[in-house]
């Protein structure tokens, strides 16, 4: 089990998760802010006539408003991360502390120095800044004003956004994630694609089920201009650093159920419209064929575009890939494909040997991350980040207030082989970050009882708990891999 020296080990989290402190130091509600988890289809926002405005719902437990308090105990939570060896860390900038409602000229100084203060302790802590720019958190009052990413006054906006951190922070952060899991607009156009539809929604009580496809459409063509103008602005202001995308992979590791040619090319169009229709563009700076004819189809749905836009698009691509891996999908023609946080669901695969445990029962397939790292690979031709692996477990302090959690070590383990096989195989993989190695709030479902740590957090589903840390046994088994550059295993 070989891994290159310089190999980026550590873990990944985002600030809608962990952070907490929603509307201190100037932030202003982002989008997650208004959900219990991103898979709820009544955000808590409500149609007063002219527009959407926020109202929560008092009987709903929106978790990530207090999180884990990251935000307050960020030294003693990047010790512990330290003390597993970790050499890069990932999390995100709430867009919302640098610009509360996202359309100010001015940033608020108080986000500002909060992520001054966070940088330099990873670095003190010989941890590399791995930043993503929107991980599920545009601004709300974006979405509630201007409909979100569908309103080419976004890019201004997030030019603006983006001047200001990369020149912030420059000589901080090398690695820079522009849009978290943005591939999965399609499916989650209001967190994933940061839309809303304000222009005359179908139904103003149904704010997710008005948005409207020409917007959806609208928002990937803008998305991808200001994906290339961050690629820009990034490399003159510091060209030492390097910017990647941010995918959601799973939907690619997907197997047709049967050599049946049906299946096979079924198999194959979930994957272009999973994951390849947003990732070739970033990669090969042009918009696939497959989405022009999707649009020809549909005329209706063919955003406004320019030359000039789309020059930008092709001349500035990303520096290198990087993408969650939670589990492969089966396909077949007569099989319903449902989504949700981690990935595609199909037929049931029969070969593979393992589920996580009840209520989330995710297929385990390790052998499946191999096989997505040599795709991308002979598709893409770049550097690989793995950004986000990991399993979700329902698990609690025993008798001793200790957690032994051999199933989060197999998964962590059997990955990692596959990871090195992949590297064996002539892949080119950058880092490995576990997907959180302390426990957040789920984003799926806006609860803790999700909990994927190599730290345990002392808060439940109701709100209560003291939130102290507690090291799992998975710590010591992952600070051992690491310590070892992966001999060890």
């Amino acid at each position: 089990m070989e891994f290159p020296k310089n190999f980026l080990w550590g873990g990944a989290v985002a600030a809608n998760q962990l952070e907490g402190a929603w509307l201190e130091d100037g932030k202003q509600p982002n989008v997650t802010d208004v959900l219990v988890g991103i898979g709820s289809k009544e955000p808590g926002i409500k149609w007063n006539g002219e527009k959407y405005e926020m109202c929560l719902d008092p009987d709903k437990k929106y978790l990530s408003h207090e999180a884990i308090d990251f935000y307050h105990r960020h030294k003693e939570d990047l010790e512990l991360m330290a003390g597993m060896g970790f050499n890069c860390f990932r999390t995100s900038i709430a867009w919302g502390r640098i610009f509360p409602n996202g359309d100010e000229t001015e940033p608020n100084e108080k986000g500002l120095a909060f992520y001054d203060e966070l940088f330099d302790e990873m670095k003190e802590l010989g941890m590399e800044p791995c930043i993503t720019m929107s991980h599920y958190e545009t601004p709300l009052h974006l979405l509630t004003e201007y409909g979100g990413w569908s309103n080419p006054k976004l890019i201004e906006f997030w030019k603006n956004y983006a001047k200001t951190v990369f020149t912030r922070y420059k000589g901080k952060v090398k690695y820079w994630l522009t849009f978290n899991e943005v591939n999965a607009m399609l499916r989650n156009p209001f967190v994933a694609g940061g839309i809303l539809t304000i222009n005359n929604p179908k139904d103003p009580s149904d704010p997710i089920g008005s948005i409207t496809q020409e917007d959806i459409w609208q928002g990937y063509y803008n998305i991808l201009v200001a994906n290339a103008w961050t690629v820009k602005l990034c490399h003159e202001i510091d060209p030492d650093a390097k910017v990647g995308n941010m995918m959601t992979a799973s939907g690619a590791c997907t197997y047709p159920e049967t050599c049946k040619p049906s299946d096979v090319f079924g198999a194959y169009d979930t994957q272009r419209w999973a994951v390849y229709f947003m990732c070739d563009p970033m990669v090969f700076g042009e918009i696939p064929s497959y989405v022009k004819a999707l649009w020809k189809k549909n005329p209706s749905w063919t955003p406004k575009m320019n030359d000039d836009e789309l020059k930008l698009i092709h001349d500035y691509t990303i520096d290198f890939i990087s993408y969650s891996y939670y589990r492969s999908a089966v396909y077949a023609s007569d099989a319903t494909m449902t989504n949700n946080t981690g990935g595609i669901k199909g037929k049931d695969n029969p070969y593979l040997k393992e589920c996580s445990p009840k209520p989330w029962s995710w297929p385990v397939d390790p052998e499946g991350l191999r096989l997505l790292i040599n795709m991308f690979e002979d598709r893409y031709h770049l550097p690989q980040f793995i950004v986000e692996n990991g399993i979700g477990l329902d698990e609690n302090l025993d008798e001793n207030g200790k957690i032994d959690d051999p199933f989060r070590v197999r998964y962590l383990e059997q990955h990692l082989k596959q990871v090195a096989l992949a590297i064996e195989d002539g892949c080119n993989v950058m880092g490995y970050l576990w997907w959180g190695p302390i426990d957040v709030v789920s984003a799926g479902t806006g609860e803790m009882k999700k909990r994927y740590g190599f730290v345990y957090v002392d808060r439940f589903n109701d709100g209560h708990g003291t939130l102290e840390r507690k090291i799992k046994n998975s710590y010591y088994r992952y600070k051992e891999i690491i310590e070892s550059n992966g001999e060890a295993l």
